[in-house]
C-alpha cells in the first residue's frame, strides 16, 4: 500500500521483490493512491502484482471496505509518516495484520500497527520500548534492493557534471536538509587536507547553494570547490557515480536509497552510527555488503576513514573491488533471497494471528525451518 508506485525511490528498491514473491503461496495486491506518471517503472509495477488497485478518488471507507471484502491477510504500509501517507487506512484495521515497512524509518506510534520490519542494526531488540510495533529483524538488512536496476552505458564526463578534470571527488548526495554543521565542517576539513579535491552535492535551490558556499568560505575553502549535481534520469545518476571516490554520509538522518545507489555502483560509503533507525540505515547496508569497517562511532573516526579512502589509492581500489563482487554475491543485492526471508516473516505473523496469539517480536533467522545461507 503506497502512493509511490511510479518513478520513485521506494519503487526502485521494491520492484524486483514484488516480482520474486512465490505465487504458489502468496497472492499480491498493490494498492496505489499516488500518481500514474506513465513511466516504465509504473508499468513494471502494475505487471508485478496479481492485482493492482488504483484507488485515487476513493475515500478511506471505500478502500478499507474493498480490502476487507478481498480478505487481505497482511497489509503493508510502505509510506508511514511521509508525504501523501494515508495512516487513516490502517487505523481502520483493513487486515488482521498491519506492518510498517521501508517508507518511514521509525515507529508509527500507534498500537494498531502490529509489526515494524527492521534488522539487528536499525532495530535492535533492546530498543523495543521506543516502538509501538513489535520488531521483526531481517537476517541481513531490512532494505530490499533491485538487482535489475538499469545503469546507463554512457558515463557523463566530468566536464558534463561541472567537475574539474583532475582531483578527488567527495560526494554527499543526501538532500540538503540532512546536512548538519558539524558534518559539513568535517567535509571542509577534508577538502583542506586533500589538495585539488571537490565536494559534489545535490541541491537545485539557489539560496541553499549560496548558503553552503558561504559556509565553505567561512571554513577557508574556496566556494567553487562545491559542485552541485544537475538533475538527470536515474540510470545516468547511477552511471555518473563513476566520478565519486567516496560517499560521505551524515546524521541524524543517513543516506538511505542514496547509500545503496553508491554501493551498487562500487562507491564506498563512510557513515557514523546514529542512535535511531534513520541514523543507522547506512550501517545496516554496509553490514549487508560486508564492509562494517566503514561505520564510524564518532566524527574523528569518520574523518579518518574518509581521509584514508581519499589518500590511499590501493585501499580505495580494494574497497571498489569488494563492491564489484558484492553486486553478485552480497545479501543486500539478492532480491530473491530477501523475498524468501520476508515471506517467512509474513507467514509467521499470519500464523500467530490465526492461533489467536498477540504480535510478538522475532528474528527471521531464528524461525523454525530457516535454512537460508548467511
Amino acid at each position: 500500500m503506497s502512493a509511490d508506485f511510479h518513478d520513485h525511490a521506494t519503487a526502485h528498491l521494491t520492484a524486483e521483490l514484488f516480482e520474486r514473491h512465490d505465487r504458489r503461496r502468496f497472492e499480491l495486491t498493490g494498492i496505489s493512491w499516488g500518481p500514474d506518471d506513465g513511466s516504465r517503472m509504473r508499468r513494471r509495477l502494475m505487471r508485478a502484482f496479481d492485482q493492482f488497485w488504483d484507488v485515487r478518488g476513493q475515500d478511506s471507507v471505500q478502500i478499507v471496505a474493498r480490502m476487507r471484502a478481498a480478505e487481505i491477510d497482511v497489509a503493508v504500509d510502505l509510506k508511514g509518516h511521509t508525504m501523501l501517507a494515508k495512516p487513516e487506512l490502517f487505523l481502520n484495521k483493513p487486515a488482521p495484520v498491519i506492518v510498517n515497512y521501508l517508507g518511514y524509518p521509525g515507529t508509527m506510534g500507534v498500537a494498531v500497527y502490529d509489526y515494524i520490519i527492521g534488522d539487528a542494526t536499525v532495530t535492535p531488540f533492546e530498543a523495543a520500548g521506543h516502538y509501538s510495533e513489535r520488531i521483526v529483524q531481517m537476517p541481513h538488512s531490512y532494505q530490499v534492493n533491485d538487482s535489475q536496476r538499469a545503469m546507463a552505458a554512457h558515463v557523463p564526463s566530468r566536464a558534463d557534471e561541472g567537475l574539474p578534470a583532475q582531483g578527488f571527488v567527495f560526494a554527499a548526495f543526501n538532500s540538503p536538509y540532512k546536512i548538519r554543521r558539524e558534518f559539513f565542517r568535517v567535509w571542509m576539513d577534508l577538502l583542506n587536507q586533500v589538495q585539488g579535491s571537490v565536494l559534489w552535492l545535490v541541491c537545485e535551490h539557489p539560496a541553499t547553494q549560496q548558503n553552503l558556499r558561504a559556509e565553505a568560505a567561512a571554513c577557508g575553502v574556496a566556494p567553487e570547490r562545491l559542485v552541485f549535481a544537475r538533475r538527470v534520469p536515474p540510470d545516468l545518476h547511477l552511471a555518473r557515480h563513476a566520478h565519486a571516490g567516496v560517499l560521505l554520509d551524515n546524521l541524524p538522518v543517513n543516506a538511505h536509497t542514496t547509500s545503496s545507489d553508491a554501493l551498487w555502483t562500487g562507491v564506498p560509503v563512510v557513515t557514523c552510527r546514529g542512535q535511531a533507525f534513520a541514523g543507522r540505515v547506512a550501517a545496516s547496508l554496509l553490514r549487508a555488503v560486508g564492509l562494517p569497517e566503514l561505520v564510524a562511532e564518532n566524527l574523528e573516526g569518520y574523518r579518518a576513514l574518509a581521509l584514508r579512502i581519499a589518500q590511499d589509492a590501493a585501499y580505495r581500489e580494494q574497497l571498489r573491488a569488494h563492491l564489484r563482487a558484492a553486486r553478485v554475491s552480497a545479501p543486500l543485492f539478492d532480491a530473491a533471497r530477501f523475498a524468501g526471508d520476508i515471506e517467512m516473516a509474513f507467514e509467521h505473523m499470519h500464523d500467530c494471528w490465526r492461533q489467536g496469539l498477540p504480535p510478538k517480536a522475532f528474528a527471521v533467522a531464528e524461525l523454525p525451518g530457516y535454512i537460508r545461507s548467511p
